[in-house]
């Protein structure tokens, strides 16, 4: 289980609380007004924010002695965060060794790796090479080499075609199954949550509040996330 125990995390002038948990091995979405903190909510987690109080913990075990390298956790943002100079195959491989000191066996992973998200063939290219949709998936082929039980989505999906976006949204929601990841996933869109998530976070008024059926709270907004909405 993630829980963030009556935490407070200050970015510049803006504060955020929370006090609430998700369960291991669940995909809940992240949404809420533009600025409301959604974003700040998983820098605290992923150890890029200090705690102003509280503490976050992860099977028991308290992060907020860990470096952000060194908390069981995998980021993706919205930049993909893919390394121009390198080739695919390359970028895949640091979720195995920064270095890119890797063994015969590492380089294997990396082919299963391109494979399983769709890029077989492709790994000897360069990500100016690739469509926007083949970036993300090799983005997320790396987050699947580093097997970190925590899985947080900043919006990386939100500049994709509505179809693509959907497509991505499936193999997250595949590769987390398969791997049994805790996934958080800030979105913009209702329907991102709708697709995958169970549950929903609602962050509003600076305060990440426990998450509630997705469906419950999309079909009956509060007035804040009803504005949001345009509902």
């Amino acid at each position: 289980m993630l829980a963030l125990e009556n935490i407070s995390v200050t970015w510049d002038d803006f504060t955020l609380t929370a006090d609430l948990a998700v369960e291991a091995g669940e995909t809940v979405a992240v949404i809420g007004p533009s600025g409301a903190g959604k974003s700040t909510l998983l820098a605290a987690i992923a150890g890029f924010l200090p705690l102003v109080s509280g503490r976050i913990t992860w099977e028991g075990r308290d992060l907020s002695p860990l470096s952000p390298g060194d908390r069981p956790i995998s980021i993706l943002f919205q930049d993909q965060n893919l390394f121009p100079h390198l080739t695919i195959a390359e970028n895949i491989g640091l979720g195995l060794n920064p270095a890119l000191r890797l063994t015969a066996g590492d380089r294997a992973r990396v082919e299963q790796a391109l494979e399983r998200t769709g890029l077989a063939g492709l790994g000897h290219r360069r990500p100016g090479q690739l469509s926007g949709g083949q970036q993300s998936r090799a983005a997320l082929a790396r987050v699947l080499l580093r097997a970190r039980p925590l899985f947080l989505l900043d919006e990386p999906f939100s500049a994709l075609g509505p179809a693509l976006k959907a497509e991505m949204l499936d193999l997250v929601a595949e590769i987390a199954a398969e791997t049994g990841a805790t996934v958080l996933m800030v979105s913009h869109d209702p329907g991102d949550a709708r697709r995958i998530a169970a549950r929903t976070i609602l962050v509003e008024g600076g305060r990440a509040h426990p998450p509630e059926p997705t469906g419950r709270l999309l079909d009956h907004p509060p007035e804040s996330l009803r504005a949001y909405l345009g509902n």
